[in-house]
């Protein structure tokens, strides 16, 4: 699949952060829900008197209603007179057209090879839970996640540790038709802070619909003692969705960071992310 430059055009990477507790995710959706695409691209059509273009973006990672953003990645191709024209002042402009619940951090003519989805070697996501008695601190609330049986921390990282690696990750993600469920979990870690948040740390060199959700589900049954740590890789393992796995709020989820080769391997890990993957060992079929 090529992913060639059109002539004319330059691609530009945006970096972007948004709270997602008002948008309907990320990807534009025809019932004409408000998407975090759909006010960027709007904006973008706004600020550079665009009219009925619209300039289509491709994004690093998409996210599902009400999840939030700090780190995340798109790119837009835009005609070279129409970047050459706006780049200077284009950062601000959008600034003061964007709502204020997104943002965008940097504009920058992207590296040769460079594809926000394809080119990205991991992403990096944060969910945040407390267990205390008295619940979620309300300037908090929109990002933290109460659950209220106490967590043993520990046992909880005892669990992660069987999740680490290449699998197929069938069992923690909602299957789509024609996409594969391997992935390589890369990290997968917790920590209580002194305010008594609980942040799991989950990177994996892409995600499937619900997969982090899910594990945090099943990592929350080993904390509070329904089931034991040996329990979430045993689901892993059996390949099929438990129904005792449950996929928790979107609200205490954030992608923090998504994370690029150096420019001279961006073409080939273009490439080679689009390829379809299967397990060492597994058949054809």
């Amino acid at each position: 699949m090529s992913d060639e430059v059109a002539a004319g055009h330059v691609r530009v990477r945006m970096d972007v952060s948004y709270d997602g507790s008002e948008f309907s995710g990320w990807a534009k959706q025809a019932s004409g829900r408000r998407t975090v695409q759909g006010e960027i691209e709007e904006a973008l059509r706004t600020v550079t008197r665009s009219g009925g273009t619209n300039y289509d973006l491709t994004v690093a990672g998409r996210t599902d209603a009400g999840v939030h953003a700090r780190g995340q990645v798109a790119h837009v191709d835009l005609p070279e007179e129409l970047w050459a024209e706006h780049r200077e002042k284009l950062l601000k402009r959008m600034a003061g057209r964007l709502p204020k619940d997104v943002r965008v951090w940097a504009l920058a003519e992207a590296p040769s090879g460079f594809n926000a989805r394809f080119s990205a070697m991991w992403r990096r996501y944060a969910y945040r839970v407390t267990d205390n008695p008295g619940g979620v601190d309300p300037l908090l609330r929109g990002h933290v996640l109460w659950h209220d049986w106490p967590l043993d921390v520990d046992a909880m990282n005892e669990a992660a540790r069987g999740l680490l690696g290449e699998y197929d990750f069938a069992a923690y993600c909602k299957k789509r038709e024609g996409a594969t469920t391997i992935r390589t979990l890369q990290e997968l870690r917790l920590e209580r802070g002194n305010d008594g948040v609980i942040t799991a740390t989950v990177r994996a060199d892409a995600f499937c619909h619900n997969m982090v959700r899910s594990l945090i589900g099943a990592l929350l049954f080993v904390g509070d003692g329904h089931r034991g740590a040996d329990w979430p890789a045993k689901v892993l393992a059996a390949g099929v969705r438990d129904s005792a796995v449950h996929v928790v709020r979107p609200h205490g989820l954030t992608l923090e960071e998504v994370g690029y080769p150096a420019d001279e391997l961006l073409a080939a890990r273009n490439k080679e992310a689009r390829n379809k993957r299967t397990l060492p060992g597994a058949g054809c079929c």
